[in-house]
């Protein structure tokens, strides 16, 4: 059984609107600044945590984290703290560099792979053998 003060993430609510969250996934580096600047300093510390437990969230969480005092995140308990030292150990990037990792592009290959060439021409040549 959990102890008490554990939430499983799925339970955990998020301290800001949906809508905010979604405005700050998609916000570019300075909106992005811009809305964090919106939230206030309780509610911005729960945010990073809230977003660094997420993996899709994470480096916006550490993001968010570096514009927190060390107070607001170390009463949120051990991963506050630890999230605290995170955020400022971490290279100091914009948060659209840090979003960069979360929104990779996909990239298809432009032609079959050689090898499977070469196979089906040994197949051919196998096959006159005989």
């Amino acid at each position: 059984m959990l102890p008490e003060h554990c939430v499983p993430l799925e339970d955990e609510p998020c301290p800001v609107a949906d809508r905010i969250l979604g405005e700050m996934y998609r916000a570019s580096a300075r909106g992005l600044n811009e809305l964090i600047a919106t939230v206030p300093p309780t509610a911005r510390a729960m945010l990073a945590l809230y977003c660094y437990r997420r993996a899709h969230l994470a480096s916006i969480g550490l993001a968010i984290a570096a514009t927190c005092e060390e107070d607001d995140l170390t009463s949120l308990g051990n991963a506050g703290a630890m999230l605290f030292e995170r955020s400022r150990e971490a290279p100091q990037s914009s948060p659209a560099d840090a979003r960069a990792n979360v929104q990779r592009k996909i990239t298809l290959a432009a032609e079959p792979h050689r090898e499977a060439n070469s196979i089906a021409n040994e197949d051919d040549t196998f096959s006159s053998i005989f």
